[in-house]
């Protein structure tokens, strides 16, 4: 079973549109949208392992231009 996460994006202002269309690009993403509040983008990742998942949120997601600053909440099934 594949482990699957919602990654919380704070972006710099203006950023978020941006930021969205390249998330949809990376590999494991599986949507990526532009939300109000206190976050800016909100996406649905997935990854074979744990370590998988942090790999790409640090590797991939945190290196994307304006982004400030991530939370990842891995989905748990209770």
């Amino acid at each position: 079973m594949a482990v699957s996460a919602y990654v919380l994006i704070q972006t710099e202002v203006g950023k978020a549109a941006q930021v969205a269309t390249e998330m949809r690009a990376i590999d494991g993403v599986t949507s990526a949208d532009d939300v109000t509040g206190p976050y800016d983008v909100i996406a649905i990742a997935q990854a074979d392992t744990m370590d998988d998942l942090g790999k790409m949120v640090v590797s991939r997601v945190q290196m994307i231009d304006g982004i400030t600053r991530t939370t990842t909440c891995p989905v748990v099934n209770l």
